[in-house]
């Protein structure tokens, strides 16, 4: 479908905003999607063009983040792997499953994530008394299989639609990880440019894209990855947790009312 020259500059607007806030906290994708809706595609041809369209975004953004990647190979490579998993799992989803169900849980599923954003020092704090108290020296490198299985089941719902993905992945891995919520949101980079590029792949052979979408989304995500890192890294602890609960709740209203 050929876009008009407004449709064509709200898209590759779009893609600016979603690329910065992927890269800042997540949920690009609510910016994006409900643009290429409304320039007349197909809720499915959308969601395919969007997930191809945002890999260079968080491309770009973990490569803006590459001070804070040092250091976490070996957990990159774990958490990775379980994500790619995750999100081929949800791509094969979103072409067999109707999405009435799915998307009925996805507002609870952000819901948690910010509970467990903010209670995340908390939260961290008593997992590592808990384990200093039986012997151990604290929280395990990757959070152990609680965090390899959360990130699993993710990965899968970012795979399939990725909505406030990032939202959920800083929750877990705030809550199970002894790490800089910085580091973190770099790692967050890498791990939903694994899912979505795993995804896109899937939909290459299975899915109809529209590719001026595709093409649009693509160079704005790539600009607003700079913008965000630049943004993003010189936040504090405190202001990056209250503006992934801010994001979080816009995400879970805008859900409730599609």
């Amino acid at each position: 479908m050929a876009l008009s020259i407004w449709e064509a500059l709200a898209v590759f607007a779009a893609g600016i905003g979603a690329g910065t806030i992927n890269t800042i906290v997540g949920s690009g994708t609510l910016i994006t999607f409900p643009v290429l809706l409304a320039t007349g595609l197909s809720p499915v041809t959308a969601n395919v063009s969007n997930t191809l369209g945002l890999v260079p975004g968080s491309i770009s953004g973990a490569i803006g983040y590459r001070k804070e990647l040092k250091g976490q190979g070996a957990r990159i490579l774990r958490l990775g792997a379980v994500s790619l998993v995750g999100g081929l799992a949800g791509a094969v989803l979103l072409l067999n499953l109707p999405s009435d169900s799915f998307n009925m849980i996805v507002p609870v599923l952000i819901g948690i994530a910010l509970v467990l954003v903010v209670l995340q020092p908390r939260i961290a704090a008593s997992v590592r008394r808990r384990q200093e108290a039986a012997g151990g020296d604290g929280p395990h490198p990757d959070g152990g299989p609680v965090l390899l299985t959360g990130m699993t089941l993710a990965s899968a719902y970012g795979g399939y639609f990725g909505a406030a993905q990032g939202v959920i992945y800083l929750g877990l891995m705030g809550s199970l990880l002894r790490e800089d919520m910085q580091r973190l949101n770099a790692v967050k980079n890498i791990l939903a440019a694994l899912v979505n590029g795993v995804a896109a792949v899937f939909f290459l052979f299975v899915a109809d894209f529209d590719w001026t979408a595709v093409l649009l989304i693509a160079v704005g995500s790539t600009l607003g990855g700079q913008i965000g890192a630049k943004v993003g890294r010189r936040l504090p602890p405190a202001a990056l947790r209250a503006l992934i609960v801010v994001v979080g709740l816009v995400a879970i209203v805008q859900l409730l009312l599609r």
